[in-house]
């Protein structure tokens, strides 16, 4: 079976693409390039990776391509990631990314390459049950990014193969030691896919104005200035500049108010302001294709509401094409902009976009 591999120039690709070898596949390796900027440093972080994922290739001695997708990037993903951060929102661009340009525009090409399979270094697993695909939860729970990939649809789950679900990280970076690939120690990336490890305010500022307002208690009164709400995040403490003041303890973001443009901050090592047992969300998406109850249904469920999160039991309610959601246990800074993402044991059943209650 031809595959077409996509190579990130990382440890997880890199074995997945191993993998598939050694299993007797015929592997092209492809590198995607989805952004033209460089980093603070002058230095574009994608030349890197793409030296990375030439020399594993050759390594393997499979084939390899560079494709360039910036402009796709900026037109589906990007302009949305802008879009939402003006309205104070906090968006994920790693799930859009997914959806428009890996598991669509990179898989066509991979299909013009006469591919059967796209596999990618993802902590996910994928079967077939009923007629439908559905996507799994990968063994290492701790590296699982199902939360990222709940957008994609039938036709790139039918495609899709995920070779390193079914370990655990200390054991794909074995792998790749005991066959010499050059990338087994390679460092995880931690940063947003585009923005990479960089000062992510400084980042914004390049391309959004910023429109300063006040900061203000739960009270009304204002104790301080914002530099403007897109720079802020529910739950932080840092970087506030508000000074000790009051009772000496620190402060923390409660909540955006994007109407009047006012952030809202509370002091002390109390967060209960942060906690709610209920969210709302909108722009569901059903890896199925359809929802798993019909309209005013409800189901018992295990939900994430950030990448990482120990899954959380949920009920949820479907209404009106949102998304509502009780929780036995209240949840921490549940942020709008965010993705909650549903399961049914291993099984990811889709997902939507937190809204404000």
């Amino acid at each position: 079976m031809r595959v077409v591999v996509g190579m990130s120039g990382g440890v997880d690709s890199s074995v997945a693409a191993l993998m598939m070898k050694r299993a007797g596949h015929e592997v092209i390796g492809v590198f995607m390039k989805n952004w033209e900027e460089k980093d603070e440093s002058g230095v574009c972080t994608s030349e890197r990776d793409w030296a990375d994922a030439r020399s594993v290739c050759e390594k393997l001695d499979i084939p390899y391509y560079s494709v360039n997708f910036a402009k796709q990037y900026m037109d589906r993903v990007f302009s949305h990631f802008l879009e939402e951060y003006k309205k104070g929102r906090t968006p994920n661009p790693d799930v859009l990314c997914n959806r428009e340009i890996k598991f669509n525009v990179f898989l066509d090409f991979a299909e013009q390459l006469g591919a059967e399979k796209l596999v990618t270094g993802h902590f996910a697993g994928v079967d077939e049950a009923g007629g439908e695909y559905r996507l799994l939860r990968a063994a290492d729970e701790n590296k699982d990014q199902t939360y990222f990939l709940y957008m994609i649809d039938q036709h790139a789950l039918s495609k899709a193969m995920f070779p390193v679900g079914g370990l655990l990280k200390s054991e794909v970076r074995q792998i790749a030691r005991e066959a010499g690939l050059p990338v087994s120690d390679k460092k995880d990336s931690t940063g947003v896919c585009f923005i990479g490890e960089r000062n992510f305010k400084r980042f914004l500022q390049g391309f959004l104005p910023a429109q300063p307002g006040d900061m203000v208690t739960t009270d009304g009164k204002v104790v301080g200035r914002h530099d403007g709400l897109m720079y802020y995040t529910l739950g932080q403490r840092r970087g506030l500049g508000i000074g000790g003041g009051g009772n000496g303890q620190r402060w923390f973001v409660v909540k955006k108010d994007l109407k009047n443009n006012v952030l809202v901050v509370h002091q002390g090592e109390d967060e209960a302001l942060l906690y709610s047992h209920e969210a709302v969300g909108s722009d569901l998406t059903w890896l199925a294709g359809h929802p798993p109850v019909g309209e005013g249904g409800t189901l018992e469920c295990l939900a994430r509401l950030r990448h990482r999160q120990p899954l959380q039991a949920c009920r949820l309610t479907l209404k009106d094409g949102r998304a509502f959601m009780e929780f036995p246990q209240a949840q921490r800074a549940v942020t709008p902009g965010q993705s909650a993402v549903f399961y049914l044991d291993r099984v990811c059943l889709g997902g939507a976009i937190l809204d404000e209650k």
